[in-house]
């Protein structure tokens, strides 16, 4: 049974009775033994509290459940961390978001979790600048701010030679929310005349980035989004402020081991990037599970972190272009741009050749599987053609993550986004590389996916856990389990084995059955992207 499955009274005393083999036999059906204690009867405790002594242990995977908020007995979560101890520095990493949300149902400050972490972020500084960051960005939440300023308090006391690096990144942010702000007041002042307001903003953030207290602050730090990159020094003339309400700041950096490329990120102040981060974090987990079963399929989980209240930073991917802007660029008539399959193949084609072309085609397939799945799974909406890039190697990605686990929109009632995952006929064109019958490509391309979905089930427990376990950070569309069941009610995740019924060639069909309503339906999306380029042109 999956973690969100409630056990009937029949069902715990079974377990109870049973404990000693379980043990033995099931040592992962810990959890459910824990669910089937009573807890207000001394003598069971005292009995769990013995089990615990020889209990064998468990996967860090499989013990992540029991930081849960349904296990608050202080002897089990010690339990826990001590199965987390046999994690690697790589995969604590991937799931410290987690285990910094889990402090909160802590019933001390100072626990076996809290040294943990402590001892883990000293021995290792990119897993202290990560905790760091996780911890900061936070500190503004009353029920937290005491608990994640004294944890603070004890890494940056432990940690003298990090500190100056952490504050020139702190430094640093702090001047571009005020070059943020700057903007925002510039923007409304001049709200009439567009044209002269982007114009006069423009210079006035450029005059600003020049000024000597903001060059050297924001100059040889350390990236927040990746600490083994050395942001050098900031290239003025290529930096913008992007066009959406939050005027997000576009900064451009050299990069002296780069080879003189330059490296992009974006500053956001005012939005929330705590559930992107999340979905980044779940597509870079996806992206391990499917390369553990030996399939790559050229995910980018391109980097973003969220440094303080509704404020953060994101990673431009370089060498990419949104689907909207290919298509665009190749049609003079904006409602006519979405239907032209050969934008996108022909954009590829201007980028590679030969043998090029062939490899970014294969990039595009993979990654195309990879993102129809991922984004099937997880229920990811507003997928229009802005949020949907290409990198110049071909491979595809998405960005903007703020509607998952299906809270698709709607307009007047009527939902917007009725196909299970973006995969349209100008995707396929390029899939079967412009040759119309090409069956073989196109058969390939729908293996990688079915293998992809298989692999996923397999591993349902561990996302439903994840999800739960960021259940009190307060993001606005994972706010009771009712939001997690999404992964499970229509059979995303079910076992062969188990009550929920459904066998992996079960499943396999159900998939199958959404493949092909994604491509029947495909014509829906090209007039969603259709109505979007339309009114994109007319803003423009």
């Amino acid at each position: 049974m999956d973690p969100l499955s409630q056990l009937c009274e029949n069902e715990k005393d079974l377990i109870w009775t049973l404990r000693y083999d379980c043990m033995e036999n099931f040592p992962q059906s810990l959890p459910k033994l824990l669910l089937s204690v009573k807890w207000s009867k001394h003598e069971d405790m005292a009995q769990l509290q013995a089990l615990l002594q020889i209990w064998p242990k468990l996967s860090p995977r499989d013990a992540l459940e029991l930081l849960d908020f349904n296990y608050p007995d202080q002897y089990v979560r010690e339990y826990a961390v001590g199965c987390l101890r046999d994690m690697s520095d790589e995969e604590l990493s991937q799931y410290l978001l987690q285990l910094v949300q889990v402090l909160r149902y802590e019933p001390y400050y100072d626990c076996a979790l809290t040294r943990f972490l402590l001892n883990r972020a000293q021995c290792n500084r990119n897993i202290g600048h990560f905790l760091f960051w996780h911890l900061r960005s936070e500190m503004h939440m009353p029920a937290v701010s005491v608990q994640f300023s004294l944890i603070l308090e004890a890494y940056c006391r432990g940690s003298i030679p990090h500190i100056e690096v952490l504050k020139k990144q702190v430094e640093a942010l702090s001047k571009l929310k005020s070059v943020n702000e700057l903007i925002k007041l510039g923007t409304i002042k001049n709200a009439r005349s567009k044209t002269k307001e982007a114009m006069l903003t423009k210079e006035a953030m450029m005059t600003c980035l020049r000024q000597s207290g903001y060059t050297e602050t924001l100059s040889d730090l350390h990236s927040p989004l990746n600490p083994s990159v050395l942001l050098s020094g900031i290239n003025v003339e290529k930096c913008r402020y992007m066009d959406s309400k939050m005027k997000p700041l576009w900064i451009v950096y050299n990069n002296k081991l780069l080879g003189g490329d330059t490296l992009g990120i974006i500053f956001k102040n005012g939005d929330d990037l705590r559930q992107d981060m999340l979905t980044l974090q779940i597509l870079r987990l996806m992206d391990l599970l499917w390369k553990e079963a030996n399939l790559d399929l050229r995910i980018v989980p391109y980097g973003c972190l969220a440094t303080g209240d509704r404020s953060g930073l994101i990673e431009v991917v370089s060498s990419a272009d949104t689907i909207a802007n290919i298509q665009l660029t190749s049609s003079n008539v904006a409602a006519a741009a979405a239907f032209n399959k050969d934008a996108l193949l022909n954009w590829l084609k201007e980028k590679n050749s030969g043998d090029a072309l062939e490899k970014a085609i294969e990039e595009f397939t993979l990654s195309c599987a990879g993102y129809c799945v991922a984004t099937y799974v997880l229920g990811i909406g507003d997928r229009h053609s802005d949020n949907i890039m290409v990198r110049s190697t071909g491979q595809l990605f998405h960005i903007d993550f703020g509607h998952i686990l299906g809270n698709f929109k709607s307009k007047f009632g009527i939902k917007r986004e009725r196909v299970p995952f973006i995969l349209t006929h100008d995707f396929i064109h390029v899939i079967q590389q412009g040759k119309t019958g090409n069956t073989e490509k196109f058969g390939s391309f729908r293996n990688y996916c079915e293998q992809a979905y298989l692999i996923l089930r397999r591993n349902g427990n561990l996302f439903i856990t994840l999800f739960a376990l960021m259940l009190t950070a307060g993001l606005p569309e994972l706010t009771s389990v009712k939001d997690i069941q999404y992964l499970k009610v229509i059979g995303r995740f079910t076992w062969d084995s188990l009550a929920l019924g459904k066998t992996d060639d079960e499943a396999l069909k159900q998939f199958r059955q959404k493949f092909d309503e994604a491509l029947r339906e495909s014509w829906t999306t090209k007039v969603n992207w259709m109505a979007h380029n339309v009114v994109k042109d007319n803003r423009s």
